[in-house]
């Protein structure tokens, strides 16, 4: 079954390797049939949170800016993907903004499971990442996130990381092409939902 895969971006540079990952990942769905739309937050501002609870009272998240246009987006993918850039070993403050808001999507839910507290759209979810490093623990931090809000809290399930270290040095130009990630995000978008005849 072909599917909706949103991927919002959070890198800041148009051309960085974060912005190739994403394109070698879209290439790679595309060519299993999948629709796939790539959102910037780079040019769609995406402001956090307040924590003035008006959408816990029926109104409309009271901050006007991009995501209350990618709110119909959200509802509709099947999948999303979160992509981003190392940044002070975590997630970028734009994919982490973007996450925060959910929070205005979300509905009362009378008998939440351990460690929620309300409902959100049941999506699967996968995570991009590039970082210049690439030691063992480069992605933990990241990762732990990943896995404790997306996953445990908010309940999406994952497809899947491709965490790509050693993108060459912060100030210098991209080197991911020199990294072989390009060709293993391919592989990831085209197989992130196996056919039938695949599925064991």
């Amino acid at each position: 079954m072909k599917k909706y895969i949103l991927i919002v971006q959070g890198g800041g540079r148009p051309k960085g390797n974060t912005a190739q990952l994403v394109s070698a990942f879209a290439q790679g769905a595309e060519s299993a049939g999948h629709t796939v739309e790539t959102v910037s937050l780079l040019k769609n501002e995406v402001k956090g949170c307040l924590g003035c609870n008006a959408c816990r009272y029926g109104k409309p998240c009271v901050q006007k800016d991009a995501f209350n246009d990618l709110v119909p987006k959200i509802k509709a993918a099947d999948c999303i993907v979160f992509a981003s850039p190392l940044y002070f070993w975590t997630i970028s403050a734009r994919i982490k903004a973007f996450i925060e808001r959910f929070y205005c999507i979300a509905a009362e839910d009378p008998a939440p499971p351990l460690g929620r507290y309300e409902k959100y759209p049941v999506k699967d979810c996968a995570l991009l990442m590039t970082a210049a490093d690439d030691f063992f623990w480069t992605f933990q931090q990241a990762q732990s996130y990943y896995q404790f809000a997306l996953v445990n809290y908010i309940g999406f399930h994952d497809r899947g990381m491709l965490l790509a270290g050693g993108c060459g040095d912060t100030n210098g130009p991209p080197q991911i092409g020199k990294t072989g990630h390009l060709e293993r995000a391919y592989v990831f978008g085209r197989d992130l939902y196996p056919t039938e005849a695949e599925t064991p």
